[in-house]
């Protein structure tokens, strides 16, 4: 399967490169190229245990947070190399708090050379991957090295799914590379498992920890910062894909029976910021950027690494990313603060959590604009069914915590293997 994979990887090259390059600049930060051909500038430290931990993007880089605190805590010299494919991952990473992680990098393309070249400098003694970026050169060649691998918070989304079983052979070869996968729930697990790989163990979601609840911000103290006035309603739009859910939310906004209501609206990707900001303006005559210093009714939040702070100031959050079918994007962070959630139905990135909010009566889903602001207009104007939702989130986080510790133990046991 390797010597087909790299045939095809050859043939394909007219195809994926310029792809490639495409996604890139269209980032709003660059690429480190050399990087991504496995020419790292990084020294490993030979007497400490050398982890090499990949986190394709932002959610993966927040995942990993919490269960990084929990290795730092443990009695062993680790020396951390942190990884990730996109520039919006690599920013995140790099507002780690200090000591988290000792060094980071862009993953290395998935081409033999780049990879070997990559591995031959770090010499990990264990691999471990976030979720689901797995690529078959990368783990053949750990495997050569001998290094350790696992997939920790595993899981494998309802639309991947069936897209994997049509090529059931390549999957089944590369979890063959796989010494462990720790799953979010039971049927990541078996769909793990179905895949043939071994040692599949259902651990839980670690993106529950990512909130420290002791050290909640305070949201009275953003809406200061903000300037939005004692007494108004504050939306905070978070994570929106895509063109349809941001003209979604603006309609939803226009339809709003509620008055002063500021929105503080934060889409995914910041390339998109300014096309949002035009569509802001032509619908309400005026708009503000975050990243100029400005504020006003209707703010887009255009920086990084605001939107899990800024969801405090909010009395009701709306989620992108399952208006559309796109997935979903995480919903933990507003549950977590205690606030009521509305997210689309496509969201099966992150099912399970939308599922225990749903049971806990924390967030409702809707469908088009109209249904988002009867939505919002109803929880404008009940304080009490605000509070219900937001204790009922803040409580479902709170008992689903503690996860990262089992992998923490889980990494240990997997080196001394």
């Amino acid at each position: 399967m390797v010597f087909f994979y790299n045939a095809l990887l050859l043939i394909l090259i007219p195809f994926w490169v310029p792809w490639m390059v495409y996604r890139a600049l269209r980032r709003k930060d660059p690429v480190d190229w050399s990087e991504r051909m496995g020419a790292y500038q990084v020294e490993m430290r030979k007497d400490a245990t050398r982890l090499w931990i990949h986190a394709v993007s932002v959610g993966e880089v927040i995942s990993a947070t919490p269960m990084l605190r929990a290795l730092r805590g443990l009695e062993r010299d680790f020396d951390i190399l942190l990884t990730t494919t996109t520039s919006s991952g690599h920013k995140a990473a790099l507002g780690l708090p200090e000591g988290l992680v000792d060094h980071i990098a862009y993953f290395p393309i998935d081409v033999p050379r780049f990879v070997l070249r990559a591995m031959l400098t770090i010499k990990p003694h264990a691999v471990l991957v976030m979720e689901t970026e797995l690529w078959l050169n990368f783990l053949w060649t750990a495997k050569q090295f001998e290094v350790k691998t696992a997939v920790v918070n595993g899981r494998i989304s309802d639309r991947a799914f069936p897209r994997m079983k049509s090529i059931r052979p390549y999957y089944q070869s590369l979890f063959r590379y796989l010494d462990r996968v720790w799953t979010q729930t039971e049927r990541d697990r078996q769909r793990f498992a179905e895949f043939g790989a071994r040692d599949v163990k259902a651990v839980g979601n670690c993106k529950f920890d990512q909130i420290q609840t002791e050290n909640l911000p305070d949201g009275q103290t953003i809406r200061k910062e903000l300037e939005i006035p004692a007494g108004a309603h504050v939306l905070v739009v978070g994570s929106t894909r895509g063109a349809e859910e941001e003209s979604l939310v603006i309609e939803a906004v226009k339809l709003l029976r509620t008055k002063d209501v500021f929105v503080i609206h934060a889409p995914r990707h910041l390339e998109t910021a300014d096309d949002l900001a035009a569509k802001v303006k032509q619908e309400f005559g005026e708009v503000a950027r975050r990243s100029k210093g400005q504020t006003g009714r209707y703010l887009i939040l255009d920086t990084y690494g605001e939107l899990a702070s800024v969801y405090a100031a909010a009395d009701v959050a709306v989620v992108g990313g399952a208006f559309e079918d796109l997935g979903g994007q995480n919903i933990i962070q507003p549950l977590a603060l205690g606030k009521p959630v509305i997210h689309g139905p496509n969201i099966q990135n992150f099912r399970d959590v939308a599922d225990l909010a749903d049971r806990a009566s924390a967030a409702i889903v809707c469908t088009n604009a109209q249904e988002v602001a009867y939505h919002l207009d109803e929880l404008f104007g009940d304080e009490n069914l605000r509070r219900t939702m937001g204790d009922a989130g803040a409580d479902l986080v709170k008992k689903q915590q503690g996860v990262s510790e089992e992998y923490a133990r889980l990494i240990l046991e997997l080196l001394e293997i």
